[in-house]
């Protein structure tokens, strides 16, 4: 099916490199996603409310498959925060009393609780991509991650975090992480924008002459 279309368009060059991998011989576009950087940004109102240094966060779906729990479990001296909704949740509450479970959040509220946080960590080993990444350094956070498809292909500075077999290790590294939190947005206004990324959807239907 894939080898018989134009162009494919993909999330990373890992993705690429999978597909290949897998026999896909068609053309492959690699187009980065985007985020609404004036709403997604350092500056503006934070959440309210008293946490213990260093705040470590993740924002998504609680499910299984987003690998929560290595977030939960990994070794961390300050407070945890997970937002989001799912059917994990209330297992997940239960289990882990001390972590902060506001729920779901979006737009800018969800930004808020962003602000607050002083690293982001993406647990998550199956994601093509994952735009809480760039949602988080948007809004000038550092991301930790797993060496895997989305954070390697995102986090390829260490001005934006750190990549780890070691969730732990990633998410200390990050929370040292070089720069500034502006800096960090500004290089999301740079690369990933729906702008941009319309733009080179465009360019990779071009030069297919689709």
């Amino acid at each position: 099916f894939h080898n018989r279309a134009a162009v494919v368009i993909t999330t990373t060059p890992t993705i690429n490199n999978i597909l290949t991998g897998w026999g896909v011989t068609a053309p492959l576009a690699a187009i980065p996603r985007g985020v609404p950087v004036d709403l997604f940004t350092p500056d503006g109102p934070r959440i309210d409310i008293a946490m213990e240094k260093p705040v470590a966060l993740y924002v998504g779906r609680v499910a299984i498959e987003k690998n929560i729990e290595a977030f939960l479990t990994m070794d961390w001296q300050g407070q945890k925060i997970v937002v989001g909704d799912g059917p994990s949740l209330a297992a997940l509450k239960a289990r882990f009393p001390g972590v902060l479970f506001p729920g779901k959040a979006t737009g800018p509220a969800l930004a808020q609780w962003y602000r607050s946080a002083d690293v982001f960590a993406f647990p998550s080993k199956t994601d093509t991509f994952g735009i809480v990444i760039i949602e988080a350094l948007s809004c000038g956070l550092p991301v930790a991650g797993y060496p895997v498809a989305g954070p390697q292909d995102i986090i390829t500075s260490p001005l934006l975090g750190a990549t780890d077999e070691s969730l732990s290790i990633a998410a200390n590294k990050a929370l040292q992480a070089t720069g500034t939190k502006q800096k960090r947005h500004d290089y999301i206004r740079e690369h990933y924008t729906w702008d941009a990324f319309a733009r080179h959807f465009l360019e990779a239907l071009a030069a297919q002459r689709c």
